[in-house]
Parts: C-alpha cells; structure tokens; sequence
C-alpha cells in the first residue's frame, strides 16, 4: 500500500533559505536508504509558496486565484515522499527516521487504492484510470 509522507514548512523553507551541505547529505542517506529497502517510489523538495499559488473554488463554481507567499508555515508542505509499504506503521517508523531538526513535522497520509473507492468506482473506470497511467508512463518514460 502507498503512503505519502509530507515533510511540513518551517519559517526557513518559506523564506526559500536552503539546507546546509550537512542537511542535503543527511537526506540523501536518507533516501538512499528508501531506495535500498524498496520503498521509494517518488520524493522531492517543494520551493516556497512564494513560488507558488492557491486556487480557491467558490460556491458559485468561480475560482480565484492567490499567488504565494501564504501567511502559515505550519499549513504548508516543504517536501514528500511516495512509500510503497506493507503497513501504516511501516509507513510511521520511515517517517520517524526523516532527518529533520527539533519542532519539524511529518504527516503520514494512506494513497487511495482502487479498491477504497467501492461500488461507485466501476470496472470500467479503473480501466479507464490504467489507461491515463499507461499514458503518462509513455510519455514520461516510466
């Protein structure tokens, strides 16, 4: 089963102050440690939300969109990982393990497989959900 570990944003992220030599090499052992136990699947670091933007939807259907930065750090990601585990505690001992200082948080979210999804998600939609993988297999060169 997947698990997305999302590392949250300090007030250092957010000023896009970035890692010390010491931090990147940390990570890195890191992640070469998912790799190692056949975890990974997919990690990254996030730029600051000053980078970015929020698009909120009305309830009149309208969007408005507001470009970063966003006022609370602690709502914000600073980067992820796509684990593929056996358990939701395998998944909370990985995110144990991430080398982030004092005061750092990780959330530890379950993907939706398939099968989550019930009757509402028919036959004829997964095929259709492999199709868009298989595409974006194809054109990504996964």
């Amino acid at each position: 089963m997947r698990y997305m570990l999302m590392l949250g944003a300090t007030d250092e992220t957010e000023a896009d102050v970035l890692p010390a030599q010491e931090d990147f090499e940390r990570m890195h052992a890191f992640n070469e440690e998912l790799v190692d136990a056949g975890v990974m699947l997919e990690g990254n670091g996030l730029r600051a939300s000053s980078y970015g933007a929020r698009v909120v939807f009305g309830d009149d259907g309208r969007t408005e969109v507001l470009d970063g930065p966003f006022a609370e750090s602690k709502e914000l990601v600073a980067g992820y990982w796509i684990l593929d585990v056996r358990s939701r505690a395998e998944a909370v001992e990985w995110a144990r393990r991430v080398p982030a200082g004092p005061g750092a948080r990780v959330d530890v979210r379950k993907v939706f497989e398939a099968t989550d999804f019930g009757e509402s998600y028919t036959d004829d939609l997964s095929r259709a959900e492999d199709r868009l993988r298989e595409r974006i297999a194809e054109t990504h060169g996964g």
